[in-house]
């Protein structure tokens, strides 16, 4: 956006008045939706479906810094990381919701642009944007997304279905979300210093993108089922591999083994890490923002997934008794802790 345009007060407009405008162009994809924007309640139809439901929230200064988060960006990451709950369902996302807070120091032009990221969102994954709320804020930006979803009960997949040997998964790879918001937090450092260096971000556009423009596993569901597989449980990784597989262990009553030479992780994401003098170990157990899926499978679908480059086979499934285990290249057990992001802090 540049700076030359005219920004318009959103005072100038009025709630209802930017509302108005957030969702003139507002398209219907799914049969489900039969009432969207414009009534006091959105009207969805399910037959032989099970709805899912999900909600996320993201605070400026805790969830994003401004400095170098793109508003349009912003707004597609906080659709995606609602779709991609949704996804580790192995249910198909419809419809979204979203509520924002703004403050004064945000244009109508900002606000545009924050939108024009949900609905690219809402084209790339067919859904529905079907209401939400705005409000006023006194310190930034709040934006807080639901996520719709549906599926057939059969095929619903929850935390707590996994058991003893069976084999733990993951899609992609891991780390890069992390050592990209690293690199995005080194160059904001210097910007405070120095306004006229240059960032220095070549070479490392994987991981920036996993960090600024995350992508949602639709492409696994869709897998899932054109190799015959449901896996008996799945969550998206958010919060870093460490506490995901903990998640699933907590919740099938049993422990875990993971393999450290098997985690995948991209060059850049190595790069990266050896720049910063950083483990890329740590980055892919404990920080987050990948958003893959990380599920178990049944020892007799492994000659399923053998040959999928983008499923890997990180550790398997233990009796709860055995703990959950990080298993390192030497051989030796150490026992997994949960260091993703502290929501207390």
């Amino acid at each position: 956006m540049s700076k030359g345009n005219k920004q318009t007060n959103i005072s100038e407009l009025g709630e209802f008045g930017l509302i108005d405008r957030l969702t003139r162009n507002i398209q219907l994809r799914n049969e489900s939706t039969v009432k969207g924007v414009g009534d006091d309640a959105a009207i969805l139809e399910y037959a032989d479906k099970q709805v899912v439901v999900s909600t996320d929230l993201l605070t400026e200064g805790v969830h994003f810094n401004l400095m170098y988060v793109p508003l349009k960006h912003l707004g597609y990451k906080a659709v995606v990381v609602n779709l991609s709950d949704i996804f580790a369902m192995n249910a198909v996302p419809k419809q979204i919701t979203v509520s924002i807070a703004i403050s004064s120091k945000f244009s109508v032009e900002a606000i545009d642009e924050l939108y024009s990221g949900i609905y690219l969102a809402c084209e790339k994954y067919g859904i529905d944007l079907i209401g939400g709320d705005t409000t006023s804020s006194l310190t930034g930006l709040t934006i807080s997304v639901t996520a719709i979803g549906e599926g057939k009960k059969d095929d619903l997949v929850l935390r707590s279905g996994a058991k003893p040997n069976e084999l733990i998964c993951v899609s992609g790879d891991l780390g890069g979300a992390y050592m990209g918001l690293q690199l995005l937090e080194r160059e904001n450092e210097v910007f405070k210093v120095n306004q006229n260096m240059q960032p220095q971000l070549e070479g490392y556009d994987y991981i920036l993108e996993r960090q600024l423009k995350p992508e949602a596993r639709a492409d696994v569901i869709a897998a899932f089922k054109k190799l015959g597989i449901k896996p008996t449980s799945m969550i998206d990784i958010s919060d870093g591999l460490s506490s995901e597989v903990m998640h699933l262990c907590k919740n099938s009553g049993t422990g875990c083994s993971l393999f450290e030479d098997k985690i995948p992780m991209d060059y850049q994401t190595k790069k990266m890490a050896e720049e910063l003098n950083i483990n890329p170990l740590v980055a892919a157990l404990n920080g987050g923002e990948d958003y893959e899926l990380l599920f178990t499978l049944q020892l007799e679908d492994y000659e399923k997934i053998k040959n999928d480059p983008d499923f890997t086979i990180v550790g398997h499934m233990a009796e709860a008794s055995e703990g959950t285990n990080l298993i390192t290249a030497g051989g030796s057990a150490i026992a997994l802790e949960a260091q993703g992001w502290n929501h207390g802090k």
